[in-house]
């Protein structure tokens, strides 16, 4: 059996060869502890500051403006809950939207557990959230702002130079998660203008389990974790230096190739819909078609159960479905139902994205596999 075509690179992707390449040293060879002061220590050290400053480079801010994390749900932990208790003498309001990744939304649900007050922002049918909705929310209580940079399973891209001036005006500390923008197109923080973003290193060809949080001079979270000194003393423990050489190799990458891989993803994206549009008579773009990250292609078929079409086309294509069927109910994502997807067409969601190791065969195959399945289910 052929080893399935994989569209799936908003959850997951390969490592690069070169990253692979570059982690080796330090997991055979060069195993020391960055924090000793003998000689084991030198080039680990060297090499999670090297990779610090790739980091950096990416998001043009200060190597010492980056904190290495675990992945991105602790960076977006760290972040809201840092913030939140760091400012809680100021004020107790929370702006966040409703089409946010759990990382956050679950967050904000226990924060106001805690005598927190959390405002969920809608989104337009394209997934956008509003500038002018952000400003009609913001209270003398705000104290935190988090919007998404682009949204996981649509891929629209928020507004984000546009609601950090209502933010910094105000002087409110503003978060995105940045997990599915990095590396895929610009994620510079002094453009964004936030105060706080992060990062996940498993989205742009890193391994799992990296991560980092970019936090702006001057912005101060509450420590979370407590230990020795490591990463000045803001996420202590010994640093995970085999993984942070892989994050740091695949920034480089990243900032190197950005244009050239951007280029492909748009392409292989556009042949995907394009190639299903002309075969399937029911089909819908969910998300901005313009304001979207290029690589993520999220459509739904109507009157089709997304379930069904996984089931069909799982052992050839591997992508991930927008809604869950059972036997007694359909269970719809949080972000389709925000953006009011009808029901008849939000229970036969695929989200297809592709990556820079995808290729122009993959794409006709994946074209023929769901369009054959899709005509086929919805005659049943």
């Amino acid at each position: 059996m052929k080893t399935p075509i994989y569209l799936d690179y908003n959850g997951t992707s390969p490592l690069d060869p070169e990253v692979i390449a570059a982690m080796r040293p330090f997991l055979e060879e060069e195993f020391g502890n960055p924090s000793s002061s003998h000689w084991f220590g030198i080039a680990p050290k060297k090499a999670v500051e090297l990779s610090r400053h790739r980091v950096a480079s990416l998001l043009n801010c200060d190597p010492q403006e980056i904190i290495f994390t675990s992945g991105g749900t602790e960076s977006n932990n760290y972040a809201l809950l840092g913030i939140a208790h760091a400012k809680r003498d100021k004020g107790n309001h929370i702006i966040t939207s409703r089409i946010e990744h759990p990382a956050v939304l679950e967050v904000c649900r226990d924060l106001e557990k805690h005598g927190f007050d959390v405002t969920y922002l809608p989104v337009d049918e394209y997934g956008l959230v509003s500038p002018f909705l952000v400003e009609k929310a913001i209270t003398p209580q705000t104290i935190l702002l988090t919007i998404m940079h682009a949204n996981n399973e649509v891929g629209s891209i928020q507004p984000i130079e546009e609601i950090s001036p209502l933010a910094r005006n105000r002087g409110i500390t503003f978060h995105t998660d940045a997990a599915q923008t990095v590396g895929k197109i610009p994620a510079v923080v002094d453009v964004l203008g936030v105060d706080l973003l992060s990062v996940a290193g498993h989205k742009l060809y890193a391994p799992k389990g990296i991560g980092a949080l970019y936090v702006r001079a001057g912005t101060e979270p509450r420590q979370l974790m407590f230990g020795s000194g490591q990463e000045k003393g803001r996420r202590p423990g010994t640093e995970n230096v085999l993984e942070i050489v892989g994050l740091g190799k695949a920034c480089e990458i990243a900032q190197r190739d950005l244009d050239v891989n951007a280029s492909h993803l748009k392409k292989m994206r556009d042949l995907l819909h394009d190639g299903l549009r002309a075969r399937i008579q029911h089909v819908r773009l969910n998300g901005h078609f313009d304001k979207r990250l290029p690589n993520t292609l999220n459509l739904s078929f109507k009157n089709v159960d997304s379930t069904r079409i996984l089931e069909e086309i799982g052992l050839e294509v591997a992508v991930s479905a927008g809604a869950a069927c059972h036997s007694d109910h359909i269970t719809v994502s949080h972000v389709l139902e925000a953006m009011a997807v009808p029901l008849e067409w939000a229970k036969g969601t695929l989200r297809f994205s592709v990556g820079k190791f995808t290729t122009e065969a993959e794409i006709v195959r994946t074209i023929d596999i769901v369009s054959d399945t899709v005509k086929r289910l919805s005659h049943i």
